[in-house]
């Protein structure tokens, strides 16, 4: 089971919370049925961003077998045969779309296409494309939220889709450091793209970037998490994984539940939506 868990990547599907924030910041994540229909979305967008995960294992099987880390996933460990993984990549697809044109709507499913096809062309070689390779990463974060969205019948605000990609971009910086880290240690290139970066470029990229978030986070609180984020990349050097960080690091998760009960006050109680 737990071979079969590293497969579907069940750890990173933290990252489909992200379809519960037009909801949550619409004021209308209480109503039974949005709750329910985000529920539907969030799991079969699991499902879909696993099956995705399995397509870009298989490809980069060779290239994981070479990385201290990544050579542990069980298709580049050879614990899970390719032919497996396919069949399990098919079924979690097709459960996806049932589920998305059933239970929730076409909207969504439309976003499930786009994602899962974008996903394919960075997985077939867009990667490879330096500064390319992290904007087509930050959005799927931007689809996650858009999916909400649609779920939930909330319009989405420019401030949303903005901070949404700024953080999604900075986290994907502070990946691609640590590729450059490994670089440096191993002498071996772990990523296809990482020859468009250097150190100097990705450390000034990641203080801009961190300073452009904390401005446009300074209307809905201060940003300390940001500041934390940047240590452990830039001091620590343990960028690799953005979600094992938000998963261990005990101050960048209760400053985020912080800022979320802020805004579950703000807007179930004193009835402040965000406009």
């Amino acid at each position: 089971m737990r071979t079969y868990a590293q497969l579907l990547r069940v750890n990173q599907w933290v990252k489909n919370l992200f379809i519960f924030a037009a909801a949550f910041f619409g004021g209308v994540i209480r109503q039974e049925q949005v709750l329910v229909s985000l529920i539907i979305g969030f799991f079969t967008f699991c499902a879909v961003s696993s099956a995705v995960y399995i397509l870009n294992d298989y490809l980069d099987a060779a290239a994981d077998r070479e990385h201290p880390e990544k050579k542990k996933r069980p298709i580049a460990s050879g614990a899970v045969k390719p032919a497996v993984a396919f069949g399990i990549m098919a079924v979690l697809l097709i459960a996806a779309g049932i589920s998305a044109w059933y239970f929730v709507n076409l909207r969504f499913l439309g976003v499930l296409i786009i994602y899962v096809s974008v996903n394919i062309g960075y997985s077939l070689g867009l990667k490879k494309i330096a500064l390319l390779d992290i904007v087509l990463v930050s959005s799927g974060f931007i689809l996650r939220v858009l999916a909400g969205g649609f779920i939930a019948g909330v319009a989405i605000s420019h401030w949303l889709f903005i901070m949404t990609f700024l953080l999604a971009m900075f986290v994907a910086i502070a990946k691609r450091r640590d590729d450059l880290v490994l670089l440096e240690q191993t002498g071996k290139s772990m990523r296809s793209s990482i020859s468009g970066y250097n150190m100097e470029f990705v450390n000034i990229a990641m203080g801009m970037m961190s300073a452009v978030i904390i401005v446009s986070y300074i209307m809905y609180t201060t940003s300390a998490e940001i500041i934390e984020y940047l240590q452990i990349a830039l001091v620590e050097k343990k960028s690799g994984s953005p979600t094992k960080i938000f998963l261990k690091d005990i101050f960048i998760q209760l400053t985020i539940l912080g800022w979320l009960a802020y805004f579950a006050f703000s807007i179930y109680f004193l009835g402040n939506g965000i406009k």
